[in-house]
């Protein structure tokens, strides 16, 4: 029985990424564990550590590189910075907030010391002195105002007498015609009317016009 013979295959194997910057910070992450692990070998000197470590390391480092494709490209042809790379916009715009408020702390300081207030007890006193005494004094204020008040009001409803009057008559001279004529303020002419012919007089001019008309 003849052995079959196997068919030559362009099959790709080795792992396909799209971004060479996730792989660097993968590489990292294990190269830590590593040397985490590395460091707790208590069998082996520091310098044999150290050269083993390194070893390890770029050998690691180095096999991952081989067995990966970036964007269908190997290692060394792909290029460093993805220019597609999406941005994380808001991941950037926070570390701007972030230095920015960073910056401004440190750029204001207190450059003015505050005042310490001291206070005087002597003014205190004083103070709580006139406060406790000022209710006392508005309270005899208004009672003062109040009295005053109602004098005011009782001369003013006070009715004047006649005696209070007859003395009024006799030092200002006023009599009761006069109070009349004043309070009238008629003219002359109509008044010197009116009084004659309060006494039956008539004008001589119209007594005489009156015996013509008779004659």
């Amino acid at each position: 029985m003849e052995p079959l013979e196997r068919e030559d295959t362009n099959e790709e194997f080795r792992v396909k990424v799209t971004s060479k910057k996730q792989v660097i910070q993968q590489i990292n992450e294990y190269k830590n564990i590593l040397q985490t692990a590395f460091n707790g070998q208590t069998g082996v000197t520091e310098e044999t550590k150290t050269r083993l470590l390194h070893e390890l390391l770029a050998n690691f480092e180095a096999a991952v590189q081989e067995n990966v494709l970036v964007n269908g490209q190997p290692w060394e042809e792909a290029p460093d910075v993805e220019e597609e790379e999406p941005l994380d916009l808001e991941s950037l715009l926070d570390d701007s907030i972030v230095e920015t408020t960073r910056r401004r702390r440190a750029m204001y300081g207190n450059t003015v010391k505050p005042q310490e207030f001291v206070k005087d007890h002597e003014q205190e006193i004083i103070m709580r002195d006139l406060s406790a005494a000022a209710p006392v004094v508005v309270t005899r204020a208004i009672q003062v105002i109040k009295k005053q008040a109602e004098g005011l009001c009782e001369i003013m409803n006070t009715k004047t007498s006649a005696a209070t009057l007859e003395i009024h008559r006799v030092v200002l001279g006023v009599n009761d015609q006069s109070d009349a004529a004043s309070r009238s303020r008629q003219p002359i002419k109509r008044a010197v009317e009116e009084s004659a012919a309060a006494g039956c007089y008539v004008a001589l001019s119209k007594r005489h016009s009156a015996e013509k008309h008779t004659e």
